[in-house]
């Protein structure tokens, strides 16, 4: 295989990653001016999602993720390479991709029906539809956090808090959306809040999140957070 195509996954992967900060950051903040960011959250999760699946089926081998290699053979060149993947490759559709990913890798994605219901969100607003879905953050976080998130944690060791786009705080403020809508997340080993509290962002949650919560922040040794 053409040395090239080896590094096709981490440049996936980097993409991937700057998606993800933007759709975390449409879907959890919102400031007068910016009434689109509900849109741009569910086509930077899809675009997010898209990007992932990809990297975990490039994972396998790089030319999993391309749904026509016969038709790439000019009978001319000696190796495939990247110029001619990029010239004239097809990579899977958005729509196809679970499948695919369970065909390459053997990997189910978590809450199939969130994933189809983004999928059609997406394709109304890249239409120029309104979306039947009412609440568009709360679509993309849920989107990004029980398939997402999930999935790269396990494949990539990566958690979705960690990319976001306010470099100032930092995840604080997206953590907190989390707490308050009663999302579940991973947590990286040196998971910690300075902006805010979590005792007082949970007051209104269901004991079964909290009791949830207790146990993820136990997890990573940081179960006095739940009180700090």
């Amino acid at each position: 295989m053409n040395e090239a195509l080896r590094g096709i996954r981490d440049r996936i992967l980097d993409l991937a990653r700057g998606a993800l900060a933007q759709a975390n950051m449409h879907a959890a903040f919102a400031d007068p001016g910016n009434e689109h960011w509900p849109q741009m959250s569910i086509l930077n999760a899809a675009h997010a999602g898209e990007l992932f699946l990809k990297a975990i089926i490039a994972s396998e081998h790089p030319l999993l993720i391309f749904k026509d290699l016969p038709t790439l053979d000019d009978k001319q060149a000696d190796e495939l390479d990247l110029q001619m993947l990029l010239k004239r490759g097809q990579t899977h559709d958005f729509a196809k991709l679970p499948q695919v990913l369970w065909a390459t890798a053997g990997i189910r994605i978590p809450n199939a029906d969130c994933y189809e219901r983004l999928r059609l969100a997406r394709n109304a607003i890249q239409h120029f539809c309104e979306p039947d879905e009412g609440d568009l953050r709360g679509l993309s976080l849920e989107f990004i956090y029980s398939i997402i998130d999930p999935l790269i944690a396990k494949q990539f060791e990566l958690h979705a808090i960690e990319f976001h786009e306010d470099h100032y705080v930092g995840y604080d403020y997206l953590v907190r959306t989390l707490l308050r809508r009663e999302i579940r997340f991973s947590m990286p080993n040196d998971f910690d809040l300075d902006e805010i509290r979590i005792a007082d962002e949970i007051q209104n949650t269901s004991a079964d999140y909290r009791e949830w919560l207790t146990g993820a922040l136990a997890a990573v040794g940081k179960e006095a957070l739940i009180n700090a």
